[in-house]
């Protein structure tokens, strides 16, 4: 890992007003870490700026530090241990995103999405609420096919710290294809993984946020179909620069050398969003339709899903939750096929994703539309009862570089009685299992085999 991802944030962060972001009890070791702003926090905008810079600074450095520690484990209690000792608003704002990118590193998706939490307020220049007009909610990945279906390019935003809103992606991927896109893009990719597309897997050289396995298996998913995957990150520039070098690559790498190349692209947050100001600029894909002439489909992910706390949520959605009751990711098409969206101004349509549900401490939407099966762990067996453990499967045929299929860790898995149980997310095929405690010794070694009919399963 780098802290070249990590160095552009700051941009965004110095974006968000006072007290926008939340530090979950789990991570601050802070019951009351959402209670009202303390003495300490700032109401002036510029000095809030200047304490949230602070902040940044002293983020890196612990992240520098956590870097040297042996292994995951290891590298997350020092970053864990660091977010409980200062509990200052700024410093909050700041670091509850790198606890928040390790949680998803070892697997704990939900930990993570209470970690680092983005209210959803209401704004004004939010559309009107589809439960108001003559909108019917259809499920996701069929209602965005056919949005896509006389398409070039298509954009997918994901919020880094919440990986469900990666799931609608990777289930488009195959449909996609087939629908004949044939190259996809990937912001978190460094240009220096040569053999990414050769090898067919990532490894910890190939990104940043591929760290998570999830994500892994996104960039996976698209090489296995026969995706060209190509990196489009602007390594060196900030703001509205960079912004216009990840327009000029994707315009360069993939439409200059083949005009009629059908493009999807994978961006965090805003970065896809169509019209309005972004940063001192302008956002990605609004440079990319200037220098391509292309009006890319942009499908907003971050916006419409469930918070750490309903009073965080988006007041449409959690009507529209309350009313439908989805357990899928739905949108909403109108009587004459239009999408809706909650800014009509800047993306073309909203997914909005069901509320997560855990299962012995994992979101079942880790299920991926039942593309994966649940296969039960036990920490006695696995990590001859050593706490904490981090259990990693991968596929057979991948090299011990790859990053895992998935990966789970016991110190944040719910005890029921006297052993933990946990449940990791595979695809039918063979793996490789491996055990690791605190010290990065690997503690046991198996090979487990998912049957395409398996129901829940015990590990070997």
């Amino acid at each position: 890992m780098t802290s070249r991802t990590t160095s552009r944030m700051l941009g965004l962060v110095l974006a968000l007003p006072i007290a926008t972001t939340t530090l979950s009890a789990q991570t601050a070791a802070d019951n009351d870490s959402r209670a009202a702003p303390t003495a300490t926090q700032p109401t002036n905008p510029a000095q809030w700026k200047a304490q949230q810079r602070e902040a940044f600074a002293k983020s890196e450095r612990i992240y520098k530090e956590a870097l040297k520690q042996n292994g995951l484990l290891a590298q997350y209690r020092f970053m864990h241990k660091a977010a409980s000792e200062d509990r200052t608003p700024a410093f909050r704002s700041i670091f509850s995103q790198y606890v928040s990118w390790y949680q998803t590193y070892l697997g704990d998706y939900a930990a993570a999405r209470d970690t680092h939490s983005l209210q959803q307020v209401s704004e004004s220049d939010d559309n009107t609420s589809p439960l108001a007009g003559r909108f019917q909610a259809k499920p996701a990945v069929d209602a965005l096919l056919a949005l896509s279906k006389d398409r070039q390019v298509v954009f997918f935003n994901e919020a880094h710290t919440f990986a469900h809103t990666r799931i609608v992606t990777i289930e488009m991927l195959a449909p996609l294809r087939a629908q004949g896109f044939d190259t996809f893009a990937v912001e978190t990719l460094y240009d220096s993984d040569k053999e990414l597309q050769k090898r067919g897997y990532p490894n910890i050289h190939s990104g940043f946020y591929t760290q998570d396995p999830l994500y892994s298996e996104m960039v996976r998913t698209a090489l296995k179909l026969g995706f060209t995957v190509i990196a489009y990150e602007a390594e060196k520039a900030d703001g509205d620069a960079r912004e216009r070098e990840q327009a000029a690559t994707l315009v360069s790498r993939v439409l200059k050398k083949n005009p009629q190349a059908r493009l999807v692209v994978n961006a965090g947050f805003a970065h896809i969003q169509k019209s309005g100001k972004y940063l001192d600029g302008k956002s990605m894909a609004e440079h990319f339709k200037q220098l391509s002439g292309i009006d890319p489909l942009c499908i907003e992910q971050t916006m419409m899903v469930d918070h750490d706390t309903p009073g965080h949520d988006h007041p449409f959605y959690r009507a529209a939750i309350e009313s439908l009751h989805p357990v899928k990711p739905i949108v909403f098409i109108d009587t004459a096929g239009k999408p809706w969206s909650l800014k009509p101004a800047a993306y073309d349509v909203s997914v909005i994703f069901p509320p997560q549900v855990l299962r012995r401490g994992r979101p079942t939407w880790l299920e991926i539309d039942g593309a994966r099966k649940p296969i039960l762990v036990h920490q006695a067996e696995l990590c001859q009862k050593q706490s904490p453990c981090l259990v990693e499967a991968r596929y057979a045929d991948e090299g011990e570089d790859a990053i895992p299929a998935d990966r789970l860790s016991f110190q944040n898995i719910d005890i029921l009685g006297a052993e933990a149980v946990a449940e990791l997310y595979l695809r039918p095929g063979n793996y490789r299992l491996v055990a690791i405690d605190i010290d990065n010794r690997v503690l046991n070694r198996q090979t487990l085999n998912v049957a395409a009919d398996a129901a829940e399963k015990k590990s070997p």
